[in-house]
């Protein structure tokens, strides 16, 4: 079965964001636990950790179908010690949140070079803050998001990801959260039965799939292996409805959490229900 939300608003506290979901008609949702543009956030209060979790039941949602995603301004990746520590210990601090909420998993992009570096010595950077987190933490699985390749970042690659998650170790703590639009502007083709599966065979064989714990659904605005991060709304974008088709379709993405995060909110509800309603339709 599918589990398709929305990254949804979490303003005037976290325990808003089920009901924001629940909302928009969504079995599953994405979150920032505190400002995404900003370091330093408050402490969770008992008060809102307990109504995020009345509001969760309420909505009917299961902790494993909620994708919290961790600050843009955080890179494990830095070649700058200084701030790389200071992402390190903003990580972990949002991973400490995940686990206060009673949730599972923390998304994050994993970072940039800079230009300072090689790639090689990127992963390794990533991997080594992904494992001080893991010690200092209890529980949290840590997604590695498959990223566009824009700039600096690395990611775009599966051998990135393996790279990354076989530095890190801990494979039961540790996964991969694959975005359609990343993996189209990285060169990952999704519009047709046969490039969807050699897209998925080829992420089998270098990463595995049971790292695979969440995806992110977009569609993209730039061409494929632009490596531009630009997200489009489902079906007017490059991919199109068929690759959507496909992956509602495929039982590797049961029981995972599908999270839009398309470029206009408001459509959020009417794509949700459009993409359940290619579950089982002909091509």
């Amino acid at each position: 079965m599918k589990y398709v939300g929305a990254h949804v608003s979490a303003a005037g506290g976290v325990e808003n964001a089920p009901l924001n979901a629940r909302a928009i008609g969504a079995r599953a949702f994405a979150l920032f636990t505190k400002n995404q543009k900003q370091w330093r956030a408050r402490p969770l209060e008992a008060a809102g950790i307990g109504a995020f979790k009345k509001n969760l039941a309420a909505a009917g949602i299961a902790p494993r179908h909620v994708l919290p995603h961790d600050s843009y301004l955080i890179n494990l990746g830095h070649p700058d010690p200084e701030k790389r520590e200071k992402s390190v210990q903003a990580m972990l601090d949002e991973a400490r949140r995940v686990e206060q909420l009673g949730l599972q998993f923390l998304n994050f992009h994993p970072g940039s070079h800079l230009g300072a570096s090689s790639e090689e010595e990127c992963l390794q950077r990533i991997a080594a803050g992904m494992r001080r987190i893991l010690a200092e933490t209890d529980a949290v699985v840590l997604l590695v998001e498959g990223t566009a390749g824009q700039g600096n970042h690395v990611g775009h690659r599966f051998e990135h990801l393996a790279r990354i998650l076989e530095l890190a170790g801990n494979p039961g703590r540790c996964g991969v959260c694959l975005d359609t639009c990343h993996l189209f502007a990285a060169g990952y083709d999704l519009r047709s039965p046969e490039a969807y599966e050699a897209t998925m065979a080829r992420f089998d064989s270098v990463v595995g799939l049971p790292f695979l714990r969440a995806a992110h659904l977009n569609d993209a605005k730039a061409e494929l292996g632009s490596r531009v991060d630009r997200h489009d709304s489902i079906g007017k974008g490059k991919l199109g409805l068929e690759s959507f088709r496909l992956l509602m379709n495929d039982s590797r993405f049961d029981d995972k959490p599908l999270i839009l995060e398309t470029i206009d909110e408001s459509l959020w509800p009417a794509e949700i229900q459009a993409l359940y309603s290619l579950v089982n339709a002909p091509a």
